[in-house]
Parts: C-alpha cells; sequence; structure tokens
C-alpha cells in the first residue's frame, strides 16, 4: 500500500471513530431496547405480576382525558403496576379544543399525573394526536396549537417540577404545530409509529425517547391487544429518567 493509501486509510478510520463516537453520545444508551407497554381501560383486568414476568419494564397508563373523563382503572393500573416491580407513568389524552392547557395539565396533575422520585414513577405523558371526534388539528391554527401546548407543558412543569413526555405522531406534529421545534429541547418524545423502524422524527428531535411500534401487540397477564413500546436506552437509564438525575 502506498504512503498516500495509508494517509487515506488512516483518515477513513479516524473518521469512522469519531462517527462512532458521535452516534454513541447522540441519545442515552441508543443501543439498548427496553420493553414497556401503554394501557387503558380497554385493557381490562391486568395481571400486572405475568406482565412484569413477561419481561415489560415500563407501562404509561391512561390518567385522564379533556377536562372531565378519568380512566376508571387508572388506580387498579397505577398502584398494580408499581406493586409488580413495573416503572409507571400516567398519560392525558389532549383534547385542544375544550380547554385551555393549563385547565389540562392541572387535571391531570391533580388525577394521578403527580411525581415522586421513588425509582418507580415516570413523569406523566401529554398524548397529542388527530382528534378522534373531529377536526384533525383540534379547529386550531398552528400558531393557535404552539400556544395551547407550551400551557399545558409549562403548568405540568409548574405544578411537578418535571418536563412531560410529548407522545405523538411525525405527520400530526408537522401538520398541526408547523414543526415547532422548542419542545424537543427539554421534554422527551414519545414516537408513536407502526413500523420497523421509528422513521423520520419532528423536526429539531434529536432522537425517540419512547417508540410505540405497534397497537396489535400481546402480553401474558392482558387479554387482547396492548400496544407495545421500547425505550430507547436500558433500565438503568429508564430509572434514571424517573428519578430526574
Amino acid at each position: 500500500m502506498s504512503t498516500l493509501r495509508r494517509l487515506a486509510a488512516a483518515s477513513i478510520t479516524l473518521l469512522a471513530a469519531v462517527t462512532s463516537t458521535l452516534a454513541a453520545t447522540a441519545s442515552p444508551a441508543a443501543a439498548a431496547t427496553t420493553p414497556g407497554i401503554d394501557v387503558s381501560r380497554y385493557q381490562g383486568s391486568i395481571n400486572w405480576t405475568s406482565v412484569r414476568n413477561a419481561g415489560i419494564q415500563f407501562a404509561y397508563i391512561k390518567a385522564t382525558e379533556g377536562v372531565s373523563y378519568r380512566d376508571p382503572n387508572f388506580g387498579t393500573n397505577y398502584v398494580g403496576s408499581y406493586n409488580a416491580g413495573v416503572i409507571r407513568g400516567a398519560y392525558h389524552f389532549a383534547l385542544p379544543d375544550r380547554s385551555s392547557g393549563a385547565v389540562q395539565a392541572n387535571y391531570l396533575a391533580s388525577n394521578g399525573g403527580a411525581w415522586a422520585a421513588d425509582s418507580r414513577t415516570l413523569p406523566a405523558a401529554l398524548d397529542i394526536e388527530a382528534n378522534p371526534y373531529g377536526a384533525t388539528c383540534y379547529g386550531k391554527s398552528q400558531a393557535a396549537m404552539r400556544t395551547w401546548l407550551s400551557d399545558f407543558l409549562n403548568t405540568y412543569r409548574a405544578r411537578t417540577g418535571r418536563y412531560a413526555v410529548i407522545y405523538t405522531t411525525t405527520s400530526w406534529w408537522t401538520s398541526c404545530t408547523g414543526n415547532w421545534n422548542a419542545p424537543w429541547a427539554n421534554h422527551p418524545l414519545w414516537l408513536a409509529r407502526w413500523a420497523s423502524t421509528p422513521g423520520a422524527l419532528p423536526a429539531g428531535a434529536p432522537y425517540y425517547t419512547f417508540w410505540q411500534y405497534t397497537a396489535s401487540g400481546s402480553v401474558a397477564g392482558i387479554s387482547g391487544a396492548v400496544d407495545r413500546n421500547y425505550f430507547n436506552g436500558d433500565r438503568s437509564r429508564l430509572i434514571a429518567l424517573a428519578n430526574n438525575t
């Protein structure tokens, strides 16, 4: 090999090493995926010991919707998952056409979305997606939606001291917020994409923290289909997220 070729090869090796290092630090424990689920009353009675024994390590559990609905199974699921050793969090299904973001954030925080550094409680999640009851963007302009989201996120942080997780799809976020990227500086992304790969992320999001990859999964201890998720890290990083450390 000529000197020129050796220098070129060395440069390629160095570039690969730098690229590898950058990839490794782009997200917490990016090489690991930790399995989890999200549930609501539609999953019925859940045997959380069987769920944990099946390898599920975290669960997001529906707590509230809009301004007046509280999932009837939330209390049982929230306590049962905790007692089984599943790291759990509450989530709120947003209805931005029903009230201000602050009203709904306070409703969540007062009905299961509080937080404690107990190694098993994740910050609550805001589920913001296409409106199942009407116009996709809830009749709001992109600017108005950004205002609503800011209102919710800021109020939840003031109530709990934590940045809420944001569950959304890339297509909805693009259409309804206009590629708003400000939240991704602090708020973990929970990406919904039922596919074999995460695909494109919302603009400005450096990585996903959670990925819901199917709505038709199965887990021991649950009858019927259940949403399956991955956490982008190992269990130690998941506990760190739970404890805000």
